[in-house]
């Protein structure tokens, strides 16, 4: 007899441009494929607000609603939720639970398995979106035809240590695979919050460039999925950088593409989505990080989201 597989969603924060849903989309569908079960793209928030007709008619889908209209049309009680985050972010491990445990007033016999993010430090073997980095800082290298470039991981910045803990993680793996293809790998955010509590954010993009080994030609490995706001053409990045070689001549920037990109990135998922049935459901209190987060709880009530 075969065993009902929980209601699969592929989770991301969400955004207010419709190129992160599409890709979300694309994702999710070549997920599907693999994984030989029903998908969903499913944001946390934002993402509703694009309009319908720049997501070829169909609405973003964000996951409260997702869930309620499921459980109503079709009865359906059990979901997994496959995280497209790096690490544990307070989306994950604090806002999405606060969110279920709302949900199960309305419907208590609701059921939620969430898989691991896409980054696991405690596993050594782990390497599986260092690779995709390096491959694609390789790609840029070969396509700008650079010798040994300053490489920089750059990140979003985050008031979480944890999450901060994963960039550091993935830039130590980048070094190493890299080995002499890069001059130098250093991790930095494109922005943070104001404050020493949120210091180990440093250093910022916008100082590490045109700084001692960063004054030449730079190659930058974007610890983000798809194409938003902060990266993407058009993007913070992209200003940014725009910007710094403005202000120091005879360095250049290269970005590199996003990781949705790389071929690499569903069979990483794949692994997750399998770990993630294999799981114990979550309640809906805040759940401990798997790396050392749980820093702050999430305002009960509050809906915009956390800030990452």
């Amino acid at each position: 007899m075969s065993v009902e597989l929980p209601c699969t969603l592929l989770v991301d924060n969400g955004s207010y441009r419709a190129e992160s849903t599409l890709s979300l989309r694309r994702i999710a569908a070549a997920l599907a494929v693999d994984t030989g079960h029903e998908v969903h793209p499913v944001s946390l928030m934002h993402s509703t607000r694009v309009p319908p007709e720049e997501l070829a008619g169909e609405p973003a889908e964000i996951f409260e609603s997702f869930v309620a209209r499921r459980h109503g049309e079709r009865g359906t009680t059990s979901f997994l939720v496959v995280p497209l985050f790096f690490g544990p972010s307070a989306a994950i491990y604090e806002f999405l639970p606060q969110r279920l445990e709302v949900l199960r007033k309305e419907m208590p016999e609701l059921e939620l398995r969430i898989a691991p993010c896409l980054v696991s430090p405690d596993e050594a073997s782990d390497t599986g979106v260092a690779e995709i980095l390096a491959d694609l800082v390789c790609k840029k290298i070969a396509e700008k035809q650079l010798a040994r470039p300053a490489v920089t991981l750059v990140d979003h910045g985050t008031p979480r240590r944890a999450v901060n803990r994963v960039r550091n993680y993935l830039a130590g793996q980048l070094k190493d695979l890299l080995k002499d293809e890069a001059s130098l790998v250093v991790a930095s955010s494109m922005e943070r919050r104001t404050g020493d509590d949120y210091a180990f954010n440093e250093p910022l993009l916008e100082t590490l460039l045109g700084s001692e080994g960063f004054t030449g030609e730079v190659v930058l490995a974007l610890l983000f999925l798809s194409p938003g706001r902060h990266a993407g053409p058009g993007g913070d990045i992209a200003g940014i950088c725009a910007e710094c070689e403005r202000q120091h001549s005879g360095m250049t920037t290269h970005l590199c593409d996003l990781l949705a990109t790389h071929p690499k990135l569903v069979p990483l998922l794949v692994r997750r989505f399998r770990q993630g049935l294999e799981s114990a459901p979550v309640s809906g209190e805040v759940l401990p990080s798997p790396t050392g987060g749980g820093e702050r709880s999430w305002p009960e009530g509050r809906r915009d989201g956390p800030n990452f």
